[in-house]
């Protein structure tokens, strides 16, 4: 059992992870971070990424996750290709399950993040970063001066639509009724703007583009109509599914507590979770943000936290 101890266990390996693995190897603390199903979190489906400081010329996705995970690596964190399904809070040593595998930790970081909601269409997932986003402030610079899409009836759509008002050249708000979930103060800045347009009554059946020389690139849309079945193709460059967000919190319902939506609720201006010892960074405890930096800002302040909590408890 000895040799599945560890001063600090980091469950989740997206830039809060990795970060928070980054400042707590250089504390010697050891960290073992817990990669999950999805390693290197969401910036591994996600293309170019131009707005993370340090990259001039920007840089792909699953490279930049590459390189966070090597400079973790090289001041003494271990990273493991496992996936946490089972916690344990109410003890200490905290208890951790990789499957049948049983861990030990003195303190626990959770950087899960959260997930995108999408349509569930296999066309959506074949163009992911290639003309399909979830992320209108990740991809929004991409689509200058050309036809946007926004599929969504909440303050998230509206928001997002609004946003990229500043460079597409048009905004098309698709969603499935005629009425909104989006506040009235969202919803009459939407219409008021010159440049959004709304197709009501309507869902997004299906992405279309184009495959030559490993390259693709969607840019047409068929949408169906929710009242007869009809079914239209429309021309489009970017197509942005705002319909949520749903943080990756489940493993820790009725151990930690969260809001009504899931994510975890932190101590204001720290990492601290509901449960000493146990802390929360990135997109599982952050609904506004949710960016690569401000991920990586609560990494870092995690791993102080935890180190901090440690030396104060004579863990560390």
């Amino acid at each position: 059992m000895a040799e599945n101890h560890h001063k600090l266990i980091i469950v989740g390996s997206g830039p809060a992870g990795l970060t928070a693995a980054l400042y707590a190897g250089r504390a010697n603390l050891n960290p073992i971070v817990f990669e999950g199903i999805q390693p290197g979190g969401q910036l591994t489906i996600t293309t170019d990424v131009e707005n993370f400081p340090g990259f001039e010329e920007g840089i792909m996705g699953p490279e930049l996750m590459d390189v966070m995970r090597k400079q973790a690596q090289r001041f003494g964190a271990t990273c493991v290709f496992k996936e946490i399904t089972e916690v344990d809070f109410s003890q200490r040593p905290f208890v951790l399950k990789s499957n049948k595998e049983e861990y030990t930790a003195d303190a626990v970081i959770i950087s899960t993040g959260a997930s995108a909601k999408l349509l569930g269409l296999k066309s959506e997932s074949k163009f992911m970063g290639y003309g399909v986003s979830a992320c209108a402030t990740c991809d929004g610079f991409f689509f200058k001066d050309q036809k946007i899409m926004v599929v969504g009836g909440g303050d998230t759509a509206l928001e997002e639509a609004l946003y990229l008002t500043k460079f597409g050249s048009e905004v098309t708000i698709v969603h499935r009724r005629e009425g909104f979930r989006a506040s009235n103060i969202m919803l009459d800045r939407a219409k008021k703007n010159p440049k959004i347009k709304f197709n009501l009554n309507k869902v997004v059946k299906e992405v279309k583009g184009l495959e030559e020389d490993n390259k693709k690139v969607m840019n047409r849309v068929v949408l169906e109509d929710t009242r007869n079945g009809s079914l239209e193709e429309v021309d489009v460059d970017g197509l942005f599914i705002a319909i949520g967000h749903k943080p990756n919190t489940d493993l820790f319902k009725d151990k930690l507590e969260m809001d009504d939506t899931g994510y975890l609720i932190v101590k204001p201006g720290s990492t601290y979770t509901s449960i000493e010892g146990v802390f929360a960074a990135g997109d599982v405890a952050d609904k506004t943000y949710r960016q690569a930096v401000t991920a990586a800002g609560t990494g870092c302040m995690s791993a102080i936290d935890a180190q901090r909590w440690l030396e104060e408890n004579e863990l560390a």
